[in-house]
Formats: structure tokens, C-alpha cells, sequence
């Protein structure tokens, strides 16, 4: 029996969310077989070449017993297992880097990104983080994780492809840099765009760029400002479209935003209607990497079930298998029991760990990205608030039942 746990990291978020579950056993070997069948193999030669090469890590996995796991998009705490897997020990060791790699990544990802929702309020937040990624795929995964945790879209255009995530983008520098002027390039962007529109405006001087899409006559649906005082630049800008009538027009701005930053933008009552960010999200600049950690806790042996654990120094773990069993008082969470998994179920308490593999094959219908998504801002929202601030060093009940506490000691 293996689970993936989550370690306590200092100065690291209080929550993190599961994100990705459904790629886990496949998506190294579909990586291997993409590229055979560019170099020419059909898909079926594909399909065992990319399995040979991985060492049949798929056909293991399609052997395997059970697996059960936290409903993608739920908020988990220190110590508990997201994830618990039943198989033989060499088939549950086969998909370890595979296993700590998806889910490591993308719920580090999910979690920035609720922190930077949170933070913006009601004003919705895009995902601009691809150029800054480390690596396409990367940029892939951070565009699905962000969108499951609360933006409203992406500017990557392979994630609008494959997931079906909102697009959105704006103007290039490049763009007004290569036209004759920033005017010419203003409306010859408006021509190709038309109502779609988005000028960014701080190439040279914002304030002479706005004044130039005024006096062409231009009513762009956004403009974007990306650099500079954000807060001074959006009033300024905010000042002149509204006495050019231009009301409807929305302001974007972007340019190292990160959760603190846009915080501060609210609280200073800057008249911005989006944020896009990037860096900070797409790489989750302050907190890169997630500990999660995937650790044999349980064995049978003849027959008979034998408790495992690690008691290294800053790196113990819990031994059996477990459950976490969440607690709701006026539909807020109010603490979390983690049990054995054969421990009776408390009084008023909910599952969090729910079967989705058995021998080897999912027991229910993958919930789409849209149902995660929905799920996601459900359980953020039922989180105590004293947990959402950025700030916060609020506590969560965590507790143990008696019967583990007792194998922990």
C-alpha cells in the first residue's frame, strides 16, 4: 500500500489543491508514443514501442488494484494522503517520479493561482505565464492548473486547443515597434481585430498612447498597460477613455504581478477591471516546489497485513493505510481526521479520498475540467476565512484518530 502524502513545507501555503489526477499512469508513455509516430510508426507500433521503452510502466499499471484519491480540485492540509495506491510493490513503484511529478507541479501551480484569485476579488485574473515556464509542457499543465483554481482563461493557445480553456491576448510590442508609428499600428490592429480589440499602450508614453487611439477615433474593447506605476497609470487612463466616452473600453494591466501586488492595486481602488499574470504564477516564484512524497505504509505478506514507516528526521511518515474525513459546520470546514482506512466512519464527517481505479480500471466517468473547476471554487469557498487571507497564520484542526496515533508512536 503506497500514499501520496504532502509534508509540511515552513513559510509554504496552508493548502494545496490536487490537480491532474487523470494523467497520471499515461502521460509519460503518451509523451514516448507522440513522438514515435511522428518519426513514422503507426499508432498501434507506437502504442508498444512507447511501452517497451518505458519498461511496460503502462501495461503494470493497467494491473494494478485500486487506487483512491481526493476529488481534483480539493483543498488538503499538512500530512494528508491525497492519493493511496493498492497494487504489487513492483507495479506501485513504477509510477512513482511519474506520480510525484504530475501532482507536484500542478497542485503547486492550483495553489498560487487560488491565492491570486482570492486576492484580485470579483475582478477576474488571465493566465499570461507561457514564455516564462520551465518549458512548453510546463506551460501546458501551469495553464490547465491556474484555470482549475479560479482564472478565467489564458493566453497560451495550445491550452485553448487541448483543454478547451478562454484565450485571450493583446498586442505585441513588437507589433507597434515594427509599424511606421503607434497610431498606424493602433488601427491597423483594430482592423484586423475589430470589436476583439486589446491596444497596449506603454511602449512609449501611456498617456500620449491613449490620447493617440482618441484622436484616431478607435473604440477598442481593452487597452493593457504593462509596466510603470500601475495604480497611477490605470487613473490616468481610466480619466481620459471616460471623457473620450470610451466607458466600455476595459483596462488590463499586467507586468510581475503577483498576489501581493494586486492585492495592494485593490486596496489602493485602482480602477482595474483585469489582471493578467505571469511569472509568478506559471513558475509560483515563492514557493517553486511542492514536498509531496510517495511512501510505502502498508504491505501483505502471506496473507498478512504488516504497518509500515519511516521515522527520518524531519521526513517521518504515518504508517497503514488511511482516510481523511472532513468536518462541516454550516457548510464551513471546521477540521479534518485523518484514520486508518478500516476505522469506522465518524458521526458528521465526509470522505475525502473516493475510489477511482479498481483492478486496474476507473470506477466512474472523468469529471471535466469545467466540473473540477466548479468543484474547486465550491471547496475554496467553503474554507474557514480565516484561511484565505494572504497573510494569514491561522491554524486548521488536524487530528488523528486514536488507532493511528497509537501505530505513530
Amino acid at each position: 500500500m503506497k500514499a501520496l502524502l504532502r509534508r509540511l513545507l515552513p513559510l509554504v501555503r496552508r493548502a494545496r489543491h490536487d490537480a491532474d489526477l487523470a494523467e497520471e499512469m499515461e502521460s509519460h508513455r503518451a509523451h514516448r508514443q507522440d513522438a514515435l509516430e511522428r518519426d513514422g510508426l503507426d499508432r498501434d507500433e507506437a502504442i508498444h514501442a512507447s511501452r517497451r521503452a518505458m519498461g511496460n510502466v503502462t501495461l503494470a499499471a493497467e494491473d494494478a488494484r485500486d487506487v483512491w484519491a481526493m476529488r481534483e480540485g480539493t483543498p488538503f492540509f499538512p500530512m494528508e494522503p491525497m492519493l493511496r495506491v493498492s497494487a504489487p510493490i513492483a507495479e506501485a513503484q513504477l509510477v512513482e517520479t511519474a506520480l510525484l511529478a504530475i501532482l507536484n507541479f500542478q497542485t503547486t501551480i492550483a495553489s498560487k493561482a487560488a491565492r491570486i484569485v482570492h486576492a484580485a476579488g470579483d475582478r477576474p485574473v488571465m493566465e499570461f505565464g507561457a514564455r516564462r515556464a520551465h518549458g512548453l509542457e510546463a506551460a501546458l499543465l501551469a495553464a490547465r492548473a491556474a484555470y482549475l483554481a479560479g482564472c478565467v482563461g489564458t493566453s497560451f493557445v495550445e491550452a485553448g486547443r487541448k483543454f478547451a480553456i478562454p484565450l485571450s491576448g493583446t498586442m505585441a510590442h513588437s507589433w507597434i515597434l515594427a509599424a511606421p508609428s503607434e497610431a498606424k499600428a493602433f488601427s491597423s490592429y483594430a482592423d484586423l481585430f475589430d470589436q476583439q480589440t486589446v491596444l497596449l499602450l506603454d511602449t512609449f508614453d501611456v498617456n500620449v498612447a491613449v490620447k493617440t487611439l482618441i484622436d484616431a477615433g478607435l473604440r477598442p474593447q481593452g487597452v493593457r498597460i504593462d509596466s510603470g506605476d500601475l495604480a497611477a497609470a490605470s487613473r490616468s487612463v481610466r480619466d481620459q477613455l471616460d471623457r473620450a466616452g470610451l466607458t466600455s473600453t476595459r483596462l488590463i494591466v499586467s507586468g510581475d504581478l503577483d498576489e501581493w501586488k494586486i492585492a495592494d492595486l485593490v486596496a489602493s481602488r485602482a480602477p482595474v477591471d483585469t489582471f493578467a499574470v505571469g511569472t509568478a504564477l506559471a513558475t509560483s516564484d515563492d514557493a517553486p516546489a511542492l514536498g509531496g512524497v510517495y511512501k510505502l505504509v502498508e504491505l501483505e505478506e502471506g496473507g498478512v497485513i504488516r504497518k509500515v514507516m519511516k521515522r527520518s528526521e524531519g521526513k517521518g511518515t504515518w504508517p497503514g493505510a488511511k482516510q481523511v474525513w472532513r468536518s462541516d459546520e454550516g457548510g464551513i470546514a471546521a477540521g479534518d481526521l485523518i484514520s486508518l482506512n478500516d476505522e469506522p466512519a465518524p458521526s458528521s464527517a465526509r470522505a475525502l479520498l473516493e475510489p477511482v481505479m479498481r483492478v486496474g480500471r476507473r470506477v466512474t466517468p472523468q469529471p471535466s475540467l469545467e466540473e473540477a473547476r466548479g468543484h474547486c471554487r465550491r471547496a475554496i469557498g467553503a474554507l474557514p476565512s480565516r484561511l484565505r487571507g494572504l497573510a494569514a497564520e491561522a491554524t486548521y484542526p488536524i487530528t488523528r484518530s486514536a488507532a493511528l496515533a497509537t501505530l505513530t508512536r
